[in-house]
């Protein structure tokens, strides 16, 4: 089998060296999307903080984790949940 032309194998930029994709692009992008139907989602604006109001308690939390998923936290990394905190927006920015 021939090997493609050298014009061809470096066509793409290496994995992790692409742009990231234009405004243009993504608003069509979402536009196609909504023609097909397909939710498209927004990611919520760093500034908007988390509503306010009492956390939920802890059993009421991990009860929703489910029961495979908590036996498997618990063998890999001992984890246990110890308490309900609401984390600052900021603190998730990356």
């Amino acid at each position: 089998m021939p090997e493609p032309p050298e014009d061809v194998v470096n066509a793409a930029p290496p994995p992790g060296d692409e742009p990231p994709p234009s405004e243009a692009f993504e608003a069509a992008m979402l536009t196609e999307l909504r023609e097909r139907g397909e939710p498209a989602f927004t990611v919520p604006s760093p500034e908007g903080e988390a509503p306010k109001g009492k956390l939920p308690p802890l059993d009421e939390l991990v009860g929703r984790i489910p029961a495979e998923t908590r036996q498997l936290l618990d063998e890999l990394f001992r984890a246990r949940f110890t308490e309900v905190r609401r984390v600052p927006t900021k603190a998730l920015k990356g």
